[in-house]
């Protein structure tokens, strides 16, 4: 498994690609911008598009999207609480794809096979309603549900702060140690996370609201 981060976008979002080093196939995770960088970082290391993941429908998220579809010809993931139809003039937590996009809705337990990797859906709801963290191995892909010593906003249109805790402390409750590879920011650990990040520290003592 591969995992390149490529800052993007007018506020440097992270997007991920994702690739199976057997198959070279490749998944692109929240392309908010700079659809041409990644383009080209595919097209350079021989690598096939296979699938656009969303981890929500935040413009900073998803700015690249169309032009990835269109050149690579993969079908887009997201969870059906945040997409909006085609031609939509959204400017909130959900995002309207072109016309004639495969647009497939996944959610809690669905998995998607990116060659011989399987990424699993989490459905994390909080900083928007559909969500998701998306695990693969000792990964996990966190979107703007959970931070380095911090979690995603709820102030904004579709947030909600008690939900938001209750996935923190979902992902908390996971077993094992997994790297997490959020929206924006740096890398982390759950193990770390669960010890030093105040807001994931308070859902796991049963704080509800914040």
């Amino acid at each position: 498994m591969l995992i390149k981060t490529m800052q993007v976008g007018f506020i440097g979002t992270n997007c991920y690609i994702l690739t199976d080093e057997t198959t070279m196939k490749s998944a692109v995770i929240d392309p908010g911008g700079d659809s041409n960088m990644i383009l080209n970082y595919l097209e350079s290391n021989k690598m096939e598009c296979v699938a656009v993941m969303l981890t929500h429908g935040h413009m900073d998220h998803t700015m690249g999207v169309d032009n990835i579809l269109r050149e690579t010809g993969a079908p887009l993931y997201m969870h059906r609480l945040d997409w909006a139809p085609p031609k939509s003039r959204v400017m909130d937590y959900r995002y309207a794809p072109d016309a004639g996009v495969d647009c497939r809705f996944y959610d809690e337990g669905d998995v998607v096979e990116i060659g011989n990797l399987k990424v699993r859906v989490l459905h994390t709801p909080g900083h928007t309603p559909g969500g998701v963290t998306l695990v693969c191995e000792n990964a996990m892909f966190s979107g703007d549900t959970l931070f380095r010593s911090s979690c995603g906003r709820v102030d904004l249109a579709g947030g909600d702060a008690s939900t938001e805790l209750a996935s923190l402390k979902r992902l908390a409750e996971l077993p094992g140690d997994y790297e997490v590879y959020p929206g924006h920011m740096d890398t982390t650990t759950l193990a770390i996370e669960r010890v030093y990040n105040p807001y994931m520290v308070a859902a796991l003592n049963g704080v509800t609201e914040f």
